[in-house]
């Protein structure tokens, strides 16, 4: 067991180390001096059109140095919450993350949540009536969300709740309302795909050989579902929903630009943009970090949850 988490957590810091150094070589992989794009985003002012300044500024901040120096010293400030300044506001970035990971935070989680508990409920129903109506309408509806992208159920839902019926707002931040919308979207499709992997997980379960010695030890069906197959059947959601939560955080920026939402989506988007070095490499970190955490440790509960898991990556 402890090698087993030892090697997901050796993986999770490769990612992030791995991740974090791409973001660190956008300076010097994008057009124009690197030098005065670092300079800039450390030094307020104008400073920079200067060339003795400029040279002067560069050996102080180590820009002289090895790549590698310049990234642990780069990765050093950033873990310690400095991330540079923004171009376009002259503020640190820090001070824009945080906020806007905050907005993210909230419309993933409320999405993911709806999204299991439809899930759950759909995937049971579907599973224990296989190949009947009820399934079968179930998994029309599912594959039909599946299909449904996120640019243009959007638009349709604000055509209809906000401007034909006025509901709800259109876009904006503004109260628990603004929330439905963008959660809706956000939902749906992740819903359709937990409710397959649910039913699926329900009919493996009804069939396994430890549910068949359950009934024949005179378990009722009930007792069954609710001890055996049912946990079984929900065990794919732990993996799902994570690997869903870290989507979902670095792709909410088509549903944070459509509605007007200040998360980390429109952060990004705001900072390719604008060119603004700092913001972009500020939110990508933010976002990579998370979701190879959050991945990281839902394959460590599912591990902890399914020996199988375990042996398979011993």
């Amino acid at each position: 067991m402890m090698q087993f988490v030892a090697r997901r957590a050796a993986a999770l810091v490769a990612a992030v180390l791995l991740a974090s150094f791409v973001v660190f070589l956008i300076p010097y992989v994008t057009p124009g001096d690197p030098v005065r794009k670092i300079i800039r985003s450390r030094v307020a002012g104008d400073a920079i059109d200067d060339n003795s300044v400029v040279e002067s500024l560069s050996l102080q901040l180590g820009l002289q140095d090895p790549l590698w120096t310049q990234y642990l010293r780069w990765l050093g400030r950033f873990l310690s919450g400095d991330m540079g300044l923004s171009y376009t506001s002259r503020t640190p970035v820090a001070d824009q993350v945080l906020p806007a990971l905050w907005v993210t935070l909230s419309l993933v989680v409320m999405a993911l949540a709806i999204a299991a508990v439809i899930a759950a409920v759909l995937g049971i129903t579907a599973a224990l009536n296989e190949g009947r109506a009820a399934d079968k309408a179930i998994t029309a509806v599912t594959q039909a969300f599946i299909a449904m992208p996120e640019y243009w159920l959007a638009p349709m839902l604000v055509l209809v709740f906000a401007l034909k019926l006025s509901v709800l707002p259109s876009a904006g931040w503004e109260g628990p309302t603004s929330a439905v919308l963008p959660v809706a979207v956000l939902a749906l499709r992740p819903a359709s795909h937990f409710t397959t992997a649910v039913r699926d997980g329900m009919l493996d379960a009804l069939g396994a050989d430890h549910v068949v010695a359950a009934r024949g030890r005179g378990l009722s069906y009930v007792q069954t579902l609710r001890k055996h197959v049912i946990p079984n059947g929900l065990l794919p959601l732990t993996t799902l929903a994570a690997v869903w939560f870290a989507g979902l955080l670095g792709g909410s920026v088509i549903i944070e630009v459509i509605f007007a939402i200040p998360g980390m989506g429109r952060l990004l988007f705001d900072g390719v943009l604008n060119s603004d070095i700092p913001l972009a490499q500020g939110a990508v970190v933010v976002v990579v970090g998370l979701a190879v955490l959050l991945t990281t440790a839902a394959d460590m509960v599912h591990g902890l949850l399914n020996p199988q898991v375990r042996m398979r990556h011993a």
